[in-house]
């Protein structure tokens, strides 16, 4: 049986800066890199206006990051959209940490298993109370909270209406804006 090496957030931050994987589109992943899927137009659009739209929602109450890397214990993902805390400043030398985390956004096309699976237990192992999925081959958005022993306890779908986050109750989201229905 092979055993497959299993790379540190040091060992993987120094293969970056060596130039190693600077012609990968890669994430570390549960200590394993792993390739990312190229982007679709659809999947990319969607992404860009969710961002846009948080963006409005949120100005001047927590940063909206766009396929950019977090850095959790073994894992670097790189969510689609993840809002974070404030001030942006102290991203200058690290990547956000699972506590500077608000919640998650994945796009999902093509990476529905993937999200669905991996990344949920990446993220719940993290303790980031909300992991949000835009399934877009159903129109939906999947959200899971409660996060415990590498599961989220609670999961709940929308297709219209709206949605608050916990960080921010008194917000209200669109599901069809967010989802970039309208």
């Amino acid at each position: 049986m092979k055993i497959l090496a299993k790379w540190t957030i040091e060992e993987y931050h120094q293969m970056i800066e060596a130039g190693i994987l600077d012609d990968r589109k890669v994430e570390l992943l549960a200590g394993e890199i792993i390739e990312m899927s190229p982007e679709k137009p659809i999947h990319y659009n969607t992404t860009r206006r969710g961002v846009s739209y948080l963006e409005q929602l949120f100005k001047n109450l927590a940063e909206i990051r766009f396929n950019g890397p977090i850095t959790l214990a073994d894992s670097e993902p790189e969510p689609d959209i993840a809002i974070v805390r404030l001030p942006v400043s102290q991203y200058n030398f690290h990547h956000p940490y699972a506590e500077d985390i608000f919640w998650v956004i994945e796009v999902a096309n093509s990476s529905l298993k993937k999200d669905l699976e991996l990344k949920q237990t990446i993220y719940a192992n993290a303790g980031i109370q909300e992991y949000w999925i835009m399934d877009l081959s159903q129109t939906k958005l999947i959200v899971f909270r409660e996060p415990s022993n590498g599961y989220y306890q609670s999961r709940e779908e929308y297709t219209e209406g709206e949605i608050s986050s916990l960080a921010f109750p008194d917000i209200n989201i669109s599901v069809t804006q967010l989802l970039g229905l309208n």
